[in-house]
């Protein structure tokens, strides 16, 4: 009887049976419940994807071809070729370099592509009121190193503003009305159509000396030291 005992416990185990057999077997299921694998496989697929439409998208959009978008990343051209098409899977240094020779993030790389064109209701981007001015956002999308505002001065109104970090330009364009500006030891008188150029590093002062609202538009561009 002791042999039979004993035959049977090895049998038992091998056949998933007695208490052992049962947590093997209810052991089973949560293998097969954790997949994560299968999920994970999706999103490496579906930003491959979007890697190589975006890049040859934005390259494109800059009338670049794969050579000169070698050239201008430091990336050789045949890995371009391979991830304009899916079929490559770049390093953290490679996709960098891609970055900023396109002048975008890395997040823009690999998210799925915006579309080609979005209208922006009015007063559906940010804006804000400074002193008696009101200055509105112009760019929906953040693009590195650049700044394009509206600004509305009613009558008598003065806009004060920092200087901005050294390498950056201001280009100034009136729309309406008239306006002063002040920039360093300069000043400027704006009329609807005028347009002035200057360095972005000095402080300057924007007043309404006219007898109605003003509207200028800035556009303000930073050195990629400041990016």
């Amino acid at each position: 009887m002791a042999g039979a005992r004993s035959k049977a416990s090895p049998q038992g185990k091998a056949n998933g049976e007695g208490q052992d057999g049962a947590s093997q077997s209810k052991a089973s299921p949560q293998g097969k419940a954790a997949k994560p694998s299968a999920p994970l496989g999706d999103s490496a697929e579906r930003a491959a994807s979007h890697l190589a439409h975006n890049i040859r998208e934005l390259r494109e959009q800059r009338r670049l071809s794969q050579q000169q978008l070698a050239e201008l990343s430091g990336v050789p051209r045949p890995t371009i070729a391979n991830l304009e098409t899916g079929g490559s899977n770049p390093t953290l240094a490679v996709l960098v370099k891609l970055a900023e020779a396109l002048y975008v993030s890395i997040e823009e790389l690999i998210v799925k592509a915006r579309p080609s064109a979005r209208l922006y209701p009015a007063g559906s981007l940010p804006s804000r009121v400074r002193g008696r001015a009101r200055v509105q956002e112009l760019l929906p999308e953040p693009v590195r190193g650049l700044e394009v505002e509206r600004l509305e001065l009613p009558r008598g109104a003065r806009l004060a503003l920092r200087a901005a970090p050294a390498g950056s330009r201001e280009y100034l364009t009136c729309e309406a009305g008239e306006l002063m500006l002040v920039t360093g030891e300069s000043r400027f008188e704006l009329k609807g159509g005028d347009v002035v150029s200057f360095r972005g590093d000095l402080e300057r002062s924007y007043a309404n000396q006219g007898g109605e609202a003003a509207v200028v538009y800035r556009v303000v561009t930073r050195s990629p030291s400041d990016w």
